[in-house]
Order: structure tokens, then sequence, then C-alpha cells
């Protein structure tokens, strides 16, 4: 796995934090590290983006590129058309990313919002990048009510444009889990058919980056570089 996309299935829901965990634990592990931003949105020019604060979280040694930034937050078809930007085709950043992969072992695309946010006026998608370059994608989701029928939806988008996906990561955790939440941990896999990689705690973008660093593999899977474990995590939470 040279190419890894990050989508998740809506904004605000902790994608950075969790390509962030990727990342680290990534690097921990011995690998080398490039994250990929296709379109930052909301950020006026030389403010920091969602790259820059992978690179705080997992390290300096992450390569870090951003494509094209957009000041509004919306959509990046949206926000290029109302600031008389160009948009980006899922070409650009399938190009960016083999490139990267050509000196990294691990290239995190980060997209924005959810799966099919339109990138370009044609109507181009994560999902079509994804395609070209024959990659993953890692679906980011939440933990409570409502999750299952958002992480259901984009699976079967997925599957639906043969695109693969490792599985799920629930990208904030609560420190005071409610039922919904406890419950989905065990229906989220048979929900959508994907297996759940890892669980990251709420607020972890608030650790210093060296406490970050150390715990990211805990909460992560294996499959992830980590070593964290569904199955303990479900005997503590599910009820």
């Amino acid at each position: 796995m040279t190419v890894l996309m990050v989508s998740g299935t809506g904004t605000e829901i902790g994608k950075t934090v969790v390509t962030a965990a990727v990342a680290a634990a990534a690097v921990a592990a011995g690998r080398s590290v490039a994250v990929l931003k296709p379109a930052q949105t909301g950020m006026e020019p030389g403010a920091a983006g969602d790259a820059a604060e992978v690179v705080r979280l997992a390290g300096p040694m992450i390569t870090a590129v951003e494509l094209a930034r957009y000041p509004e937050p919306l959509a990046p078809d949206t926000a290029a058309r109302r600031a008389g930007l160009p948009t980006l085709s899922p070409g650009e950043i399938a190009d960016a990313a083999r490139e990267l992969s050509r000196s990294h072992d691990l290239v995190l695309v980060e997209g924005a919002g959810g799966l099919l946010v339109r990138f370009d006026e044609a109507g181009h998608t994560l999902a079509d990048a994804a395609r070209l370059l024959d990659a993953p994608v890692l679906v980011v989701t939440p933990p409570a009510l409502g999750t299952l029928n958002s992480t259901t939806l984009t699976a079967e988008a997925l599957r639906a444009r043969g695109l693969q996906s490792p599985g799920v990561v629930i990208g904030s955790w609560p420190a005071e889990p409610d039922l919904a939440c406890r419950c989905n941990l065990a229906d989220l896999p048979s929900s959508s058919g994907l297996p759940l990689l890892g669980v990251v705690p709420e607020s972890s973008g608030s650790l210093s980056p060296e406490s970050f660093r150390a715990e990211a593999p805990t909460w992560l899977a294996a499959g992830l570089s980590g070593t964290w474990s569904p199955e303990s995590f479900l005997e503590t939470w599910h009820p």
C-alpha cells in the first residue's frame, strides 16, 4: 500500500487528526511518509492548513504538499468558482500522489469533507482520483448516532465504483461515550461491511506532538502500523 486515500463521511469529524495518527504510526514503524492535501478550503494564504497540522503532530520528517487553497469553507469546486481560482482535476491529484510515491513508502491523500465532495465543474471527486491511482480509501467516521447510515452509504459508494477500503477509523471517541457510541462499535463493521481499524480519542489533536506520536500507534490496528485491538476495545465499551 503505497498511496492511501483518507476520506470522511462528512466534515469536522477528525479526518486530519486520523491522517496524522496514521502518519505517526507509519513513521514509528520505520516508513517514510508524505501527506498530500489536494484542496484546502476555508484558509487564507499563509495560514497553517491541514497538511501543516499533520506535520506538527506527526513530526517534521513528514513531507507535506498542498495543491490548491481556497479562502471560503465550501466544497472545493464552489470555493474555487467563488474565488475565481482554478479547480483541481482527479488527474492532477493522481499525478501529485504518484510523484510523492516515488520517494516515500506511504503517501496519505486527505480529501475534503466526504467521499463525493466535488473538486471541479465536471463533478469529479476524491473517488475519481482513487480510481486513477487504484488506491484504497480509509473511511473516517464519527462514533455517534447517525454514523451507521453515513458510513454504510460511503462503503456502498466505494464498492459501486470498484474501490477498495482497508476499513474504518472512528475519528473522535468521547471520554464518556453514550449508548449509541458504544453500540456502534460492534454495529459499524456489520452495517458497512468494513472492519474497524482504530479509534482516535477526542481532543487528541490537543496533545503535545511528543505525546501524540507516542500514543498514535495505540489507537490504530496492525493494518495501519498500530497495536490497537478491536476485541479488547469492544470488551471495554460494548454494552
